[in-house]
This record gives C-alpha cells, sequence and structure tokens, in this order.
C-alpha cells in the first residue's frame, strides 16, 4: 500500500510515489508557494547562536576550578 502525506501547503493527500512528480506538494503552484516562502524568509532553519567570548569576561579561571594545567595533568 503507497504511502499518502498531505500537501504542506493545501492539506490535499498526495500519494507518494514516483508518477506523483511535485511531492511532497500535490501541483507545481502549492510548490511554488512553498518556494516563495523561503525566499521571503518565513521559513527558516534553526541556527545555534555563536557562544559570546564577552559572556564569560568576568568568570575568573583559576577560581572557578578551571585549571589548565590541571586539565591536562595524566593521572
Amino acid at each position: 500500500m503507497p504511502t499518502t502525506v498531505n500537501c504542506p501547503i493545501c492539506k490535499t493527500p498526495v500519494v507518494w510515489e514516483p508518477q506523483s512528480k511535485f511531492k511532497p506538494f500535490c501541483s507545481e503552484r502549492c510548490k511554488m508557494i512553498d518556494l516563495g516562502d523561503w525566499a521571503d524568509e518565513k521559513h527558516a532553519i534553526p541556527v545555534k547562536t555563536p557562544i559570546d567570548p564577552e559572556m564569560f569576561a568576568d568568570i575568573d579561571l583559576d577560581e572557578a576550578g578551571f585549571d589548565e594545567g590541571d586539565f591536562f595533568k595524566k593521572d
């Protein structure tokens, strides 16, 4: 039994098979609407924010227990 998914734009059922040339979309129209949404930045892939080194500027690493010499010491 073929898998059926809903079109992400209009929610019309789409059979997931090689003959469905616009899958997961039901039509070229829905595919182009989605492409336009990406171009207008209505969709985005989440990105981790970079670590701000200033966030650690007030930490004294010696007092925090992060002595570099101890870190690399072999037992």
